[in-house]
């Protein structure tokens, strides 16, 4: 079964084309280094929580907006070898340095994991 990456950034509005190239340019990192699928969400009907939601979790202000992404790989042994390459200390791939393709958020605030899927509806 397939092994998902899951993110929630929070973006200024303003950097909202910034993000979008950004992203094409790592996303083709991870599609050539054997993930099946990116999908980068950038919000469009993204309520307020009473206790939490993807705004809190983060610490979004008002002039952001929360983006939901994930990669499917093929499974977490692929996954695993695309991050170890990508960042080997010998030889980093130039596309992720951050001089060269800043991120255009606080990658402090990100929320990300690994998850194995256990229900996978397809129709």
């Amino acid at each position: 079964m397939s092994y998902i990456d899951g993110f929630v950034i929070a973006v200024p509005k303003a950097n909202r084309q910034k993000f979008i190239d950004h992203a094409n340019n790592a996303d083709s990192v991870f599609m050539e280094m054997g993930a099946l699928r990116v999908i980068e969400c950038w919000a469009d009907d993204v309520p307020d929580g009473t206790l939490t939601d993807f705004r809190k979790a983060v610490q979004a202000t008002s002039d952001e907006d929360v983006v939901f992404s994930w990669i499917e790989w093929p499974d977490k042994a692929a996954r695993d070898a695309c991050y170890a390459k990508m960042m080997d200390p010998a030889n980093p791939d130039p596309r992720m340095d951050p001089a060269k393709n800043p991120m255009p958020f606080d990658g402090k605030r990100m929320v990300w994991g690994g998850f194995s899927p256990v229900v996978d509806l397809q129709a």
